[in-house]
């Protein structure tokens, strides 16, 4: 190995991405779901005589319907409030809390933008309640029915090898953590895949049919993964990006292997 290689392998505790506050996407997801009981009560007040007109008891029929939904939402937002502060909770409704994130993720987004808010740190927020809410349903799975997916750049820009089709092709140089995520596959036993973009990895994840996923790559891969294997369970660890996005990243390893332990049944 380099010393360039190894230089670069010392810094990387310094590059670490810092954890997101999980009370952000909390707090805008509980602003989007008051948005949406705004527009709720408006649109019922606006129907309301048209309703009757149609149905005496109609207005209240439909009321009800919009209450008993603002009752989930909340009791959605008061599941993922417990899970953060570790507090107990009723065991139901857990996906379906999950599924309300991925629905009132995007207005969060817009509103957050109002405040100052970037999207990414919604992403990061969003990445770190939703690994903490998986977290808190104890899933475990065999170690091969699990689905760790990265990015093709964590490899090494310059390496010569084709790791995206079989990582087994890596040759373990240690000049990228490609090579450390094979062994630890071996050693796990999980399904290991390298992927170019999100097209393919959606294609592994059919093919393979996991019962969980673990995925590496930033917060934007991330987001969009997370949603669109749900309701698969999965996992997001953050990459670390020392030369900007998309280009020779890392991932902390032994980040990786604390969640494959959490997920993997002894």
């Amino acid at each position: 190995m380099s010393d360039q290689v190894v230089d670069e392998k010392k810094k990387i505790p310094d590059l670490l991405p810092t954890k997101a506050k999980k009370r952000l996407f909390v707090g805008y997801l509980s602003l989007a779901i008051l948005l949406c009981m705004a527009m709720l009560a408006l649109l019922w007040y606006i129907a309301e005589p048209g309703l009757r007109g149609i149905w005496q008891p109609l207005p209240a029929i439909v009321g009800g319907v919009f209450i008993l939904v603002t009752l989930l939402s909340l009791w959605g937002i008061a599941t993922i409030v417990f899970a953060v502060l570790g507090l107990p909770y009723l065991p139901f409704f857990k996906r379906q809390t999950y599924a309300l994130i991925n629905v009132l993720f995007p207005l969060a987004v817009r509103i957050g933008s109002i405040f100052g808010i970037s999207r990414r740190q919604l992403e990061g927020s969003f990445i770190t309640v939703s690994n903490l809410m998986f977290d808190r349903m104890q899933i475990k799975v065999p170690a091969d029915r699990l689905l760790v997916i990265t990015p093709h750049c964590l490899q090494l820009a310059t390496c010569p090898h084709k790791i995206t089709r079989d990582p087994n092709n890596c040759k373990r140089c240690g000049g990228c953590d490609i090579g450390s995520l094979v062994t630890l596959s071996q050693e796990m036993g999980f399904h290991f895949f390298v992927a170019t973009g999100g097209t393919l990895a959606r294609q592994v994840v059919k093919e393979k049919r996991p019962k969980a996923v673990l995925a590496i790559a930033c917060e934007r891969d991330l987001m969009s993964g997370i949603q669109d294997v749900y309701p698969l369970p999965a996992v997001g660890v953050l990459n670390i990006r020392p030369n900007g996005p998309c280009y020779n990243t890392h991932v902390d390893i032994e980040e990786v292997r604390q969640e494959l332990e959490k997920l993997i049944e002894k």
